[in-house]
């Protein structure tokens, strides 16, 4: 069964991922360790953090003074939100169009082409399995 997908905003990516590398984090850890990409204040990210509480994408637990956030989401969510998101706007929801396009604008090589190949035989196997069990 596939888990729930979450869109995120470029500023969620980013706090997401300080989270992920360092849970269970204070916002100050957080803000620190973007400040080399982003120059949000101590605040900024605070707001945000609390904002992604709000939107399920992130837990807190209170320890005396210090609030302490770890992610409510798994990457596989997160990544599968972003390319349904990306599949929506540029494609229309057709997927089949969009891997057109990623094999045109991409050189691939052999190596990856076959692992590619393996997958869609990989995926076909599975389907044939499922649909053609009946009662023997």
């Amino acid at each position: 069964m596939a888990k729930k997908s979450y869109e995120l905003t470029e500023g969620e990516w980013a706090i997401i991922q300080a989270v992920w590398d360092s849970e269970p984090c204070a916002a100050p850890t957080v803000q620190e360790e973007l400040a080399g990409q982003k120059k949000w204040t101590y605040s900024t990210v605070k707001t945000m953090m609390d904002r992604m509480v709000a939107k399920g994408l992130l837990t807190t637990k209170k320890i005396r003074n210090l609030i302490l956030y770890r992610s409510a989401i798994t990457r596989k969510q997160a990544q599968k939100g972003e390319i349904m998101r990306a599949l929506k706007r540029a494609f229309d929801g057709a997927l089949t169009p969009m891997m057109q396009f990623l094999l045109d604008n991409h050189k691939l090589s052999q190596k990856q082409l076959a692992e590619l190949e393996a997958l869609i035989k990989r995926k076909r196997g599975k389907s044939k399995s499922h649909s053609g069990r009946r009662g023997k």
